[in-house]
């Protein structure tokens, strides 16, 4: 094939048109992946993200948050969560396997304080949770 002295060969496109081409797909679709989608109920739920592993199992309810227990095959776990965040106040969390020492977690906090879990198989465990000075304690649960 004989060459053309006259003929040259096009320009290669300019490094920030193919940059563009390139990147800008990628950071859409990573912008996607990261950004958080609302959930049922419109967005703005006032709901703790669970901390916990495990199926939640019980709910203690109180004047001014709610103590929350969850239960995997071998560990008990609780978190502690205020009624009405924003406010930074003192609370605690306290989560005992039976014949075993209690793990506690105080201090002050905006919206939950916790988790704390313990080693609790073929274990009952007591819980104490408390936001504010005003608390419930559970006995003896998931037995």
């Amino acid at each position: 094939m004989p060459t053309d002295p006259t003929h040259t060969p096009p320009p290669p496109p300019p490094r920030r048109r193919l940059l563009a081409r390139v990147l800008g797909p990628l950071l859409a679709a990573l912008a996607l992946l990261l950004l958080p989608v609302p959930g049922p109920g419109g967005g703005g739920s006032a709901e703790a993200v669970s901390v916990c592993h495990g199926r939640p199992t019980k709910t203690y309810r109180f004047a001014t948050g709610e103590l929350r227990l969850y239960r995997t095959r071998h560990y008990a776990c609780a978190v502690t969560v205020a009624k009405r965040p924003g406010t930074v106040r003192p609370m605690t969390v306290s989560l005992q396997p039976r014949g075993g020492r209690p793990a506690v977690k105080a201090g002050r906090f905006p919206r939950q304080t916790g988790p704390v879990t313990v080693h609790a198989l073929n274990r009952c465990v007591s819980a104490y949770g408390s936001v504010a000075g005003q608390g419930r304690s559970t006995g003896w649960v998931l037995c």
